[in-house]
This record gives C-alpha cells, structure tokens and sequence, in this order.
C-alpha cells in the first residue's frame, strides 16, 4: 500500500480537477515510491517481488555489530517496527541457542539500531551474516513522515507533468524554444531523502 494518496498528490497538481486521472495517478505513486525504496536502500520484502516503503517483513543479514560499540547493532534498513526473532551465530545455523531474547535488548527504530541491554550477558558475535534479523520494518501507511510524503509528490507531481513532453529536451511555442527540465530526481527530493537513506547506500 502506497503512503501517498492521489487525492493527496492532487495538491501539487491543482491542474487536475475530479476522479478521472485517479487511477493514473495512483500507478505513478506505486511506481514512484517503488524507485524510491530502491533509492533508499530497501531490498524485497520476504513475500514480494515489488520494493516498498510501508510496512513489510524482512529477513536481514549482518556481518557484526557497529565499530567500537560491540553491544549496538545498527540494521540494514530502517526504521525499524518490530523484531521477530534476532539470532547471532558465526557458523549461520541460527539455532533456538543461538537466539537472543527480546527481553535482553532495546530497539531505537529510527535509527534502525538495536542495543544490548547493559545487564545483559548477550553478545553480538562478528563473521560473514554472523547476526539475522527477521521484523518489520518501513513506514506506517496511515502515519507517514511529513517531508517524505512532501518529496514523494514533488517527483510524481514532476514525472506527470513531464508526460507530454516525453523524449524530448526541448519544445518550440510561439517561435520560440524553450528547454525543459531533466527527467531526472529533483534537487529537492534529493535532499529530503538523504536523511532516510540506509546504511547500505552509497551517497
């Protein structure tokens, strides 16, 4: 489920008036959040074959714990929702022995971190996919942040308007040319977005 609706997106195209792009405009923002999560850093979901920025399970891998912090665990995505099962195991068979319990650690969801809790005997072991994690994690579809939802309209609202003019690096009107703007990520959704990036992207 998109986290924007085209209701919403219709704010930022006040030239569209009624219902009738409705369903145009709702594929645009699947296609758009979809290009985003990519852009985020988000991998598939375990039952899906479509990147997503709401809510989904997730089974992830980390090589160890954060440099210098052998009790903080910083995931692969964020933000993170809820754990289902967190193991850390070097030889990867992820046993019920090798399971740490959810009472023996805390979750700091937007920062995508999980900590060892300071009484804890716990330990995050170091090695290739030494720790699996399996949860939920992504956006909340009723309750999105503001200036995420902001930069996923700026860009559809970018691409629809740029429909007419597909292909092209410039229109003439009235004996004159005029040059048009890169299909390309807006600026300013590039900036809003780097806040959200995973630790697994590349700036």
């Amino acid at each position: 489920m998109s986290l924007v609706s085209a209701s919403t997106l219709k704010q930022y195209l006040p030239e569209i008036q009624g219902t009738n792009l409705d369903a145009e405009l709702t594929l645009l923002i699947a296609r758009v959040e979809s290009f985003i999560a990519r852009y985020l850093g988000f991998s598939l979901p375990d039952t899906s074959t479509v990147y997503t920025l709401d809510e989904s399970t997730y089974t992830l891998y980390a090589d160890g714990p954060m440099y210098g912090l052998s009790y903080v665990l910083q995931c692969p995505l964020k933000p993170i929702v809820s754990i289902t099962s967190l193991h850390s195991d070097p030889d990867r068979k992820y046993g019920t022995d090798d399971e740490i319990a959810s009472s023996q650690y805390e979750i700091f969801g937007e920062l995508g971190r999980i900590q060892i809790k300071d009484d804890s005997s716990e330990t995050f072991d170091t090695g290739y996919q030494a720790i699996k994690i399996v949860g939920t994690f992504g956006y909340n579809t009723s309750n999105p942040p503001s200036d995420l939802v902001h930069a996923i309209c700026v860009y559809c609202s970018h691409l629809q308007r740029a429909k007419n003019s597909q292909g092209n690096q410039s229109i003439t009107q009235r004996n004159s040319t005029v040059s048009l703007s890169p299909r390309t990520m807006p600026e300013e959704v590039k900036e809003i977005l780097r806040g959200y990036r995973n630790v697994s992207t590349i700036f």
